[in-house]
């Protein structure tokens, strides 16, 4: 049953977003040459905590870090530690806040230093692809309107969108109903309704869409090896437009 928050969990929605965009600010803005993806996820475990809140992603099906960060061709989950970041990589943070007994949750990918064209032109295309997707995000629409959305834009330029893994319900469960896949065909899926909560996350790879899961049983690559690139928002549907519960850029 998909799950529809009432104005009181709406409220604690809000929080737990506003948190988990906090977080990804802060780990977003520490990005630079040198730095370990370690330091990445004690700095955003620290702004969490600061908040009042605590780590989705810590202990999440025996997860062992606050933060989910993957460099150049892993796609998501990896695990952080004593990797530095070079000059020319694309990272991708992914964070999750609990606070109130709700959660946020949101990604995005970030250039370390100065990269190549085709580099840029990944992450731009994957975060056009997201906001694609969030146009569809009203009331009487689909899931697959939403789906179909970041797909097709994805596609066009020419990109794999990822399979394997697809964005999802998210509120006092990190992972709820509806699974909400970035393919499928419009005006197919579960119709979406006022007080929906649900995260939409992109996962587009500069090659093939298919993925492997590295030996770790975490950090999923890319099978061919090329770049990967992420980004999501929880949003909530509303009688009108859609509100980004974790809001972290301006122009958001």
């Amino acid at each position: 049953m998909i799950p529809v928050k009432s104005a009181r969990e709406i409220d604690c929605m809000r929080k737990a977003g506003a948190l988990a965009g906090a977080a990804l600010r802060a780990g977003g803005q520490a990005v630079q040459p040198g730095i370990t993806t370690g330091r990445l996820d004690e700095i955003i475990a620290r702004v969490i905590r600061d908040g009042g809140g605590t780590p989705t992603f810590l202990g999440y099906n025996g997860f062992p870090a606050s933060a989910c960060i993957s460099i150049n061709e892993q796609v998501i989950h990896g695990i952080p530690g004593a990797r530095k970041l070079r000059e020319g990589d694309i990272v991708s943070i992914d964070v999750g806040a609990c606070i109130g007994g709700f959660n946020g949750d949101c990604a995005a990918t970030f250039a370390v230093g100065a990269v190549s064209e085709e580099a840029e032109r990944l992450v731009r295309v994957t975060r056009e692809s997201f906001y694609k997707g969030l146009a569809c995000c009203r009331e009487g629409f689909r899931i697959g309107d939403v789906s179909h959305a970041v797909q097709s834009h994805a596609e066009a330029h020419g990109y794999g969108v990822v399979r394997d893994f697809t964005g999802h319900g998210v509120g006092a469960a990190l992972h709820e109903e509806p699974d909400v896949p970035n393919f499928g065909e419009p005006g197919r899926g579960p119709r979406l309704l006022r007080g929906m909560t649900i995260a939409i996350e992109p996962m587009i790879n500069q090659g093939v869409f298919a993925v492997k899961i590295l030996p770790d049983r975490w950090t999923v690559v890319t099978a061919d090896g090329k770049l990967s690139a992420h980004y999501e928002h929880s949003v909530l549907i509303t009688a009108g437009q859609p509100e980004l519960l974790t809001a972290w850029e301006e122009e958001s």
